[in-house]
């Protein structure tokens, strides 16, 4: 439940491109097939509700409460009683379910090390029982939010010096676990601000505008603990509103909750949701400004420019991206209207037309990059993409983003690397996992099956969506953003080095080492060829002081220059320097096979990523089979497809904020010219249809 730290994991082989579809991008190296593909036909029939809550009920359980010093709730004289999930559900050998704790299990007391039940699930898992309830007017959801918020409620300390802060576990009987084994920050878990006191924020913000009219008693109720938890955050980090941090060399937010843009992004949903209710309330509007303020800061790079658009999740690292809290663009797009702040929906812009498209051509939703891809996909991950995209899309009137939307959730129907269906609607069950060779976590514990219900809610309410994303069942290959390891590489005047650990504080070392190069040294290393031009960022540990430089070539084109040093000053990060993917100032040519590198002084190198400069995502499914093509060119690109017979393409491109190129004679509509025109930085979406 602490913040979550990069670690190395299986490694395995990109995803294959796999030769199935008729989409052949001559001079592109895409997705391509000896077979022709179906006609698009219509999805299957979406009256269905994809959002099914059963597995969700079968995780809660009956707490008995007791009020102590400090800990109390809603009429807990009446109703000595709440309701909570189990944290974990191991699956079975005859396919039902275990629920399990946090930790170990004391075979006398019936304790968990951690608990039974963390105040980070309860929340969540009352914004979806309150979003369902809402979206739906399901009675028994509406009863289900009311007795999750009430349990919620019982774990926030309401009196001392921590008071409007949380305790985050608690075993069957009820019984508090402010310091869990393993120890996790804060400890005791209430004595500072935390990621379960933001997402407490974000069910009573959203809690309070669900009952405001149908309870108003339980509603102010759930006003005065929203009122406390803010009173708590501006004693905390909101106290440092308007100050900066130093993080090598880069001016950071300093007010971000826990220092993190992921953990503020989900109070800022609550306050949201809570601010349309109670407009005049100055405090929570104060805050919710503020706070997405400091996320829209975070938002990094840009179209050929590592991270791509995202919004970085931790001041404390330049060089790390996940998704683990990752609402951060559908955050800042739910506020900025509200804020009357057009210049902060930028930042959820980017992450989403830019960043994400990336994302998903480098091999889908994956959990993390450190600066390298290569983490496990999980549920909360795809759900933070979707709802990101989806929120943006409305709020930037960007249309372009609900058809990466549509990929994205594919994610949930088989369109990953499994192959297999994330969710099943019937059971309402959703795996906890898949690793980078396709293997997939069987459990169905509490965090990922209230993102995937998060996500179907979403789809649920976006009939359009909905049907596109069930019309994807499979990820027929992707061409994306690769590594190209510094110790395959051939090496003169230097030496690979291992270091005992992969992660260095606030990255990680691709493949766990790299190659030290002394001034002079060089470095060769081989690269799979391609037809088309690919950027090349080469990721070097750039050293705090002022350093030479190390230039690098492909065949005889001169790329660029990378720094050896001039990071600048740690500041609040755990690493001096930074291990950064830099971008060069021109473009390997097609063809090519190798990346050198000569340093101009001692240099660190870990590799160099590898980006096609048109990159592609193609899926399958009942909807037809379609291709996402992602621009990294700094001009439009328009590539011809090898069509069969009796097919024409569909197609609509967009720019690099989502919103649709204006249609020309050749690009747009049905096509039978067998040409894809993509926007420089933007995206187009292809189909291939029957005549």
């Amino acid at each position: 439940m602490t913040r979550f730290t990069v670690h190395a994991r299986l490694k395995s082989a990109p995803v294959a491109v796999v030769a199935t579809l008729s989409m052949l991008l001559t001079g592109a190296g895409l997705a391509s097939a000896t077979q022709p593909a179906p006609a698009a036909t219509q999805a299957p029939a979406t009256q269905a509700p994809l959002t099914n809550l059963s597995h969700l009920n079968f995780l809660l359980d009956t707490v008995p409460l007791r009020a102590a010093d400090g800990h109390t709730t809603y009429q807990i004289g009446e109703h000595p009683t709440a309701q909570a999930p189990w944290t974990y559900a191991g699956k079975n050998a005859d396919g039902s379910y275990t629920r399990v704790g946090g930790g170990s299990k004391d075979a006398t007391t019936g304790y968990w090390s951690q608990g039974a039940f963390n105040a980070d699930d309860i929340a969540r898992t009352a914004v979806v029982y309150l979003r369902h309830w809402q979206q739906t007017g399901d009675a028994s959801s509406r009863t289900r939010a009311f007795d999750v918020l009430r349990e919620l409620m019982y774990l926030q300390t309401t009196t001392g010096p921590n008071a409007g802060n949380v305790v985050l576990w608690q075993q069957s009987d009820g019984t508090l676990t402010p310091s869990a084994k393993p120890v996790e920050k804060p400890d005791p878990s209430d004595s500072a601000e935390s990621y379960w006191l933001a997402r407490t924020v974000w069910a009573l913000g959203e809690g309070y505008a669900a009952f405001k009219s149908a309870d108003p008693q339980f509603a102010a109720f759930l006003q005065t603990r929203l009122d406390l938890a803010v009173g708590s955050l501006n004693k905390q980090s909101l106290a440092k509103y308007g100050k900066y941090d130093i993080a090598d060399g880069a001016k950071v937010p300093a007010w971000l909750i826990t220092g993190g843009a992921d953990a503020s992004a989900e109070a800022v949903l609550g306050l949201s949701a809570y601010s349309k209710a109670a407009p005049d309330d100055g405090a929570a509007s104060t805050a919710l400004s503020q706070l997405t303020e400091g996320i829209a800061a975070m938002s990094s790079g840009s179209v050929q420019q590592w991270p791509f658009g995202a919004i970085l999740p931790w001041n404390q690292s330049r060089t790390l991206w996940h998704a683990w809290g990752g609402m951060t663009a559908a955050a800042v797009a739910n506020a900025s209207p509200l804020l009357h702040r057009p210049d902060l929906l930028t930042a959820a812009v980017k992450d989403s037309a830019q960043f994400t498209p990336q994302l998903l051509a480098a091999g889908g939703p994956d959990n993390a990059w450190s600066p390298t891809p290569g983490e496990a996909q999980i549920a909360y991950g795809v759900d933070s993409r979707v709802e990101g995209l989806v929120a943006t899309a409305k709020a930037a009137n960007a249309p372009g983003l609900l058809d990466v939307a549509a990929v994205a959730a594919g994610w949930y129907f088989g369109a990953n690397r499994s192959g297999k269906p994330a969710y099943n609607p019937a059971t309402g069950t959703a795996i906890d996992g898949i690793e980078t060779d396709g293997r997939v976590n069987p459990n169905s514990g509490a965090e990922s099956t209230i993102h995937t219900l998060l996500s179907m809610l979403t789809l649920d309410a976006n009939p359009e969506l909905k049907a596109k994303a069930l019309g994807i069942s499979s990820t027929v290959g992707t061409d994306g953003l690769k590594v190209a390891e510094a110790e395959a590489g051939t090496i003169t005047g230097g030496a690979v080095v291992k270091p005992a650990s992969a992660w260095t504080g606030e990255a990680n070392w691709s493949g766990g080492a790299y190659v030290a190069l002394n001034a002079g040294g060089t470095l060769k290393i081989p690269v799979p060829a391609s037809d088309q031009a690919r950027n090349v960022y080469p990721i070097v540990n750039q050293r705090p002081e002022a350093a030479g430089t190390t230039s690098w070539n492909s065949g005889s084109t001169f790329l660029g220059t990378t720094p050896n040093g001039g990071a600048g000053e740690q500041g609040i990060t755990a690493a001096p320097g930074k291990l950064f993917p830099f971008s060069l100032d021109r473009a390997m040519p097609a063809g090519q096979d190798s990346v050198a590198a000569k340093a101009g002084s001692d240099a660190a190198i870990d590799g160099v990523l590898l980006q096609p400069q048109i990159s592609s995502v193609s899926v399958s499914g009942s909807g037809g089979q379609s291709t996402l093509y992602i621009s990294a060119a700094p001009g439009s690109i328009e590539r011809k497809v090898d069509m069969p017979q009796g097919f024409h393409l569909s197609q609509q491109a967009f720019d690099a904020s989502g919103q649709p190129v204006k249609p020309s004679s050749d690009q747009n509509g049905a096509d039978h010219s067998g040409r894809v025109a993509v926007a420089p930085g933007g995206f187009t979406w292809v189909t291939l249809v029957r005549n």
